[in-house]
C-alpha cells in the first residue's frame, strides 16, 4: 500500500481538539503518543492521523501510539498507527517509548512492564526515565531472498521478521544509497509479495562501527531509527559471519540502539533484548 497524502489543511476533527499528547522519540523515531484511557484508536479517523503526523503543518511524527492498561494489573497495552494512518502489528522504538510513558502515567512499574501488542506480549522496563530495554519473542534466523537481485554496492540480503518483516541489505556505505529510490523499489519487490517489507540498508565502518538507514513501510520514506529492524540487522551480521552479537547499530540520528540474543541449537535467536532510547520530548494539547 502506498502512503496517503497528508490533508493539505493539516486540520483534525473540532472533538480532537483540547486531548493532551506526549511527543517521545526512540533514538530519532518520533511519535505522538496518547493515553488510551482519554483516547482510544476508535476515535480517530486516519485523516486524523495523518493531519497530527503531518511535519510542517501538524505535530509531526512516524507514527501514533495509543497506550493503556493491559489486561491485568502491571501490564500495558500499545496500539501504534503509522503515520499514514495504516495499522502495524509492532515497533520497537514506539515499544520503549511505550515504557517509558507507561511507567510515567503509572500504567506499570518501571521495573517490569508485561507490553501487550498485537504482535505478542513482551516484558520490558524503564532504565532512567529516557531509556528503556525491550525483552522480545524468538527470532528465526534471517533468510536469504534467492529472487532477490541486488544493485551495485550491495553484498547480501537477507529478510528477518522482529514482529514485523525486514528486509536487511548490506552494502559498502549507507551514506551512498540512493535510499528513497533503492528503498521504495525493495520495499514494493514482488519477491516479497504480498505485505512487503521495512528495508534496513547496513553497513560499517572502518573503526568497526555498524550504520543503518531505514525506509519504512506505513511512512514511505527514511526515519532515523527502527528498533525491530536493528534487532533484524544484528542477527544478520551474526548470521553472515560478520560479527557476534550483542552488537551496537548506530541509527541516523546517530544514537544507539543496543541488540543482544543468544543463538540456539535450533538455530533460532533467543532471550532478545533491545536497548534504546524512549524519551519524552514534550507535553501539549492538540489545538
Amino acid at each position: 500500500m502506498e502512503g496517503a497524502a497528508p490533508p493539505a489543511d493539516g486540520l483534525v476533527r473540532p472533538d480532537l481538539i483540547g486531548l493532551p499528547v506526549y511527543k517521545m522519540t526512540g533514538s530519532g523515531n518520533d511519535f505522538v503518543m496518547l493515553d488510551a484511557r482519554v483516547s482510544s484508536p476508535a476515535d480517530w479517523t486516519p485523516r486524523d492521523m495523518q493531519a497530527v503526523c503531518a511535519r510542517g503543518t501538524g505535530i509531526g511524527a512516524d507514527g501514533i501510539v495509543f497506550v493503556g492498561p493491559g489486561s491485568h494489573a502491571g501490564a500495558a497495552r500499545m496500539i501504534y498507527y503509522n503515520a499514514d494512518g495504516s495499522h502495524a502489528a509492532m515497533c520497537g522504538n514506539a515499544a520503549l517509548c511505550t515504557t517509558t510513558l507507561a511507567a510515567h502515567l503509572a500504567i506499570g512499574p518501571a521495573d517490569g512492564i508485561e507490553l501487550e501488542t498485537d504482535a505478542g506480549t513482551y516484558q520490558s522496563r524503564s532504565l532512567d526515565g529516557s531509556r528503556a530495554e525491550l525483552h522480545l519473542a524468538p527470532v528465526d534466523a534471517p533468510a536469504g531472498v534467492p529472487s532477490l537481485a541486488l544493485a551495485t554496492g550491495e553484498r547480501q540480503a537477507a529478510l528477518s521478521r522482529v514482529g514485523v518483516p525486514h528486509l536487511i541489505v548490506l552494502v559498502d556505505d549507507v551514506d551512498q544509497v540512493a535510499l528513497m529510490d533503492r528503498g521504495r523499489a525493495l520495499r514494493f519487490e514482488p519477491a516479497l509479495a504480498p505485505e512487503g517489507a521495512n528495508v534496513n540498508f547496513i553497513s560499517a565502518d572502518v573503526n568497526g562501527t555498524w550504520r543503518m538507514r531505514t525506509y519504512e513501510r506505513g511512512i514511505e520514506g527514511e526515519t532515523l531509527a527502527c528498533g525491530t529492524g536493528a534487532v533484524g540487522a544484528g542477527c544478520a551480521i551474526q548470521e553472515w559471519g560478520l560479527g557476534r552479537l550483542p552488537i551496537n547499530i548506530q541509527s541516523r540520528s546517530g544514537r544507539i540502539l543496543g541488540v543482544r540474543a543468544t543463538k540456539s541449537k535450533t538455530g533460532r535467536y533467543e532471550d532478545v533484548w533491545l536497548a534504546g532510547e524512549g524519551r519524552m520530548v514534550f507535553r501539549g494539547v492538540i489545538t
